[in-house]
């Protein structure tokens, strides 16, 4: 299927690695520019080489005043931009029992505030381009998860803020839509898993509870979806939040 992104500018945040790294693979692949948005100029530089095309601008995006700079360079490099997808963020167990004041609000700025950030200031372009928003989501919002306020409280704002651009941005015919993912392989959930005791054990135990192939989602998975929401062959869907995750979040495992 030609989902028609040839030379289409999409902002990618936390584009160098995992999912990120799997949406820029994809898009590129599509023909269109990728522009990596991350803190190491080295890590994005490292993905570009591998696609030999696309552009990044490092960037701290937990300083609201970076993500303001960043659209600017992208808008100066190529004077416009057709999508953006909200993927940068961690899951970085600040908990209820345990955090503190200092330490939600730091997750927050890590996980929800670059996310409208990055929006305001891609708005006017996108407007021009009528160009389309996807935000990486997480089941957190959804299951809970434990130990992880500030995580789960930042992607239960990120579906609320996907709902809420959906409708604010109809004039415009810009269509904003979430990918919520839960179990997906990247080297961040290899470093949780192996903080846990007998992580081979452990990942088995997580995998045998997806109920479609009883196996992680790939980042490409993921990609993919991404990739087709940004498409114009998804033209008429909007404010929707898509679970790419074998049915581990809807579906009765107990039944399965």
């Amino acid at each position: 299927m030609d989902l028609q992104l040839t030379n289409k500018v999409i902002i990618v945040t936390g584009g160098a690695k995992g999912i990120g790294e799997g949406i820029v693979e994809v898009l590129a692949r599509e023909g269109a520019i990728p522009v990596i948005i991350g803190r190491s100029q080295t890590d994005n530089q490292k993905v570009l080489a591998k696609i030999s095309t696309g552009f990044q601008v490092e960037a701290e995006l937990t300083k609201p005043e970076e993500s303001e700079r960043a659209v600017r360079e992208v808008l100066a490099k190529f004077g416009r931009i057709d999508g953006l997808v909200n993927n940068a963020g961690v899951n970085d167990g600040v908990s209820l029992e345990h955090g503190s004041y200092e330490g939600f609000m730091s997750s927050l700025h890590k996980n929800l505030v670059h996310y409208y950030l990055m929006a305001h200031y891609a708005l006017p372009a996108l407007i021009k381009s009528k160009g389309s928003i996807v935000n990486i989501g997480s089941k957190t919002a959804e299951t809970g998860q434990g130990g992880t306020s500030a995580y789960a409280a930042s992607n239960g704002g990120r579906n609320a803020l996907t709902r809420e651009w959906a409708v604010e941005l109809l004039k415009y015919g810009i269509r904003v839509n979430a990918v919520i993912v839960a179990e997906c392989y990247t080297p961040l959930y290899e470093k949780w898993v192996q903080t846990l005791p007998n992580p081979k054990e452990a990942l088995q135990r997580i995998t045998a509870k997806i109920p479609l192939g009883k196996r992680m989602t790939t980042a490409e998975e993921i990609a993919d979806m991404v990739a087709f929401l940004l498409s114009e062959k998804s033209s008429h869907t909007t404010g929707q939040l898509v679970y790419v995750d074998g049915g581990y979040v809807h579906l009765d495992r107990a039944l399965l």
